[in-house]
């Protein structure tokens, strides 16, 4: 695997965690907030799914990151400015 193909997957699932926290972060707003249990029990589950997706992607990212830390924070720097954070 090239350095460049590897970096854009990085890039990808890093998007896919920002994207994923954005989400999770509204459902997480909203539970408990209606009258109907069947709507809150939904809003549960989602937000549930969306924390375990969130930890199963980061495990990805973390497998596929290099292993020299000053590489990776270099790169994680660039790409959280690029996205905005």
């Amino acid at each position: 695997m090239s350095d460049e193909y590897a970096h854009g997957r990085r890039d990808g699932l890093r998007l896919a965690l920002a994207i994923l926290a954005a989400e999770e972060a509204k459902w997480a707003a909203l539970l408990g907030e209606s009258a109907s249990w069947r709507t809150n029990a939904t809003r549960k589950v989602r937000h549930k799914t969306l924390q375990v997706v969130q930890t199963r992607v980061q495990t990805v990212l973390n497998r596929l990151s290099p292993k020299d830390d000053t590489a990776s924070n270099a790169e994680l720097s660039a790409a959280l400015a690029k996205i905005g954070f």
